[in-house]
């Protein structure tokens, strides 16, 4: 079984900033794709930016310029930096990976529990 446990969620005043990060944990031979979605009240899931495990990047238009994603492959992290975040950014943020538990595995698709990110003034 694999955990992905994210944290780095708050409170943040418009313009603001704020890191994310996301945890792998369990008996992992190797993480392919990690990412970032987000949920608002009432709204559908929707993602925000994704990483390759050699770090090609893609991100939502909405996001674009002021959101990076990144990984640390080592320690089966991925972090999102939002900068200049606004009241639209406010949601639930959840992590998701694609998780291969042998070498000859087919890659299984995980996600974390999410992190709540408000941003309000």
């Amino acid at each position: 079984q694999v955990q992905l446990v994210e944290s780095g969620g708050g409170l943040v005043q418009p313009g603001g900033s704020l890191r994310l990060s996301c945890a792998a944990s369990g008996s992992i031979f190797r993480i392919n794709d990690m990412g970032w979605y987000r949920q608002a009240p009432g709204k559908q899931r929707e993602l925000v930016a994704l990483i390759t495990r050699g770090g090609t990047t893609t991100s939502a238009d909405s996001v674009k310029g002021r959101f990076t994603i990144s990984r640390d492959n080592a320690v089966g992290t991925v972090y999102l930096q939002m900068n200049n975040l606004k009241p639209e950014d406010t949601a639930v943020y959840y992590c998701n990976a694609d998780v291969m538990f042998r070498s000859w595995s087919s890659p299984e698709n995980y996600w974390g529990k999410g992190t709540l990110v408000t941003v309000s003034s």
